[in-house]
């Protein structure tokens, strides 16, 4: 085979993509298994966001480098290659980026109404009991020059910060797919090229006014990972629906994940010997260390190359869910403003058994709920836009 053969295979393969994803797609059954990785991310992320939390010592940082904030970063990806790649190819440029455009200003309206709230409740509390030190920064507490930051997206407090860089990712995504487009691996490699660069000079990032450091999640590095879940993708789209699964790759994957939990577990919180082969301190999440990454990419990776795993998906456990993943947006909101409740609560009423319990139960039961509400007002526009088909298809011709 010739270079120019070999550059010419790659071209059509980033060409043909997007007509593979809309080709395939409705043909092959639903694949549950990123709707159901995504509500166990988004149910880990409304965990992690209470730090007096005893769940919070069964999730995925618990036990592997990365945590549930990378596996949304590259499942969000997936999602967008499909949603708007498709709808560029199919629609042309102008519609797909006018999808984009209202997407971020949905993104960002929560994002605003999320702090607004948050700001709110914080200064009604402190009227009447005590804060506790990780409510809120103290400048987003007092006065009122909060406001302008947080509408340039100037001030991300902590547990505020995810939104946003999925705002920029989303705004980076037509020159992503521009990139992938002419040639798959001119894309990948020059994404890959900005994500190295972060790792070497960690200056590199967007300014945050309650952070010298910058965006806690520093979106020239997390777009990579935003990429990779546009290259898995189209791998999965060529491949009738999963990624192609090799007995070596396979291997490889659960030997790495195997030494991430032995290197990340938290043996002295369980009172158990220290048994890691290495001394490792935590590894840059700001930049997206390497370890953060691979860690994430074999998880995904046994997930999508998995028939057994598209089954569990498809069964009652695999179905709650994806339940809270088919509304990602409503579910993050709403279980982001239960974390500030439940902290406030916590730091009020203290953090025994039964106060674990209560909070656990009712936040989670809430949370599900709010999805069987989402679904259903789903399933009705498909019936009537269903109904609204048929009527137009049973009308006679002039």
């Amino acid at each position: 085979m010739t270079p120019s053969s070999s550059v010419d295979r790659d071209n059509d393969f980033a060409t043909r993509q997007g007509r593979e994803v809309e080709a395939n797609t409705p043909r092959r059954r639903r694949d549950h298994r990123v709707d159901a990785m995504r509500g166990m991310a988004l149910l880990m992320i409304f965990v992690d966001h209470i730090p007096q939390n005893m769940l919070n010592r069964l999730t995925l940082h618990n036990v592997g480098f990365a945590d549930a904030a990378e596996i949304f970063v590259m499942l969000a990806g997936f999602a967008s290659w499909i949603a708007y790649g498709s709808a560029i190819e199919r629609h042309g440029w102008l519609v797909g980026i006018g999808r984009l455009i209202k997407r971020c200003v949905v993104l960002y309206l929560y994002q605003f109404g999320m702090l607004l709230l948050t700001v709110l409740t914080i200064r009604q509390w402190r009227r009447l009991w005590p804060l506790p030190p990780d409510a809120i920064e103290p400048e987003l507490a007092h006065g009122s020059t909060w406001l302008w930051k947080v509408l340039t997206l100037d001030a991300l407090p902590n547990y505020l910060n995810i939104l946003p860089l999925y705002i920029v990712l989303l705004m980076l995504f037509p020159l992503i797919y521009a990139l992938m487009r002419k040639n798959l691996w001119l894309g990948l490699g020059i994404s890959a090229g900005c994500w190295l660069l972060i790792n070497i000079d960690p200056d590199v990032n967007l300014p945050n006014w309650l952070d010298p450091d910058g965006w806690y999640f520093d979106p020239f590095a997390w777009q990579f990972l935003f990429t990779l879940g546009g290259v898995g993708a189209i791998l999965c789209a060529r491949h009738g629906g999963s990624l192609p699964r090799h007995r070596g790759l396979t291997a490889a994957a659960w030997a790495y994940l195997a030494f991430s939990a032995l290197e990340s577990f938290p043996w002295a919180l369980w009172g158990l010997p220290d048994i890691r082969p290495f001394i490792m301190g935590p590894p840059q999440k700001t930049s997206l260390a390497f370890v953060r990454l691979i860690d994430v990419v074999s998880i995904f990776y046994l997930v999508e190359s998995s028939p057994l795993m598209r089954s569990l998906s498809e069964g009652l456990v695999g179905q709650f869910f994806a339940r809270f993943g088919r509304h990602s947006l409503e579910i993050f909101a709403t279980a982001t403003v239960m974390d500030l409740y439940a902290r406030l609560v916590f730091s009020l009423l203290g953090t025994s058994w039964w106060m674990q319990v209560a909070v656990n139960c009712v936040s989670i039961s809430l949370l599900f709920g709010l999805s069987l509400l989402l679904d259903a007002r789903r399933n009705r526009a498909r019936d009537r836009a269903r109904a609204s088909r048929a009527a137009t298809g049973a009308l006679p011709s002039t």
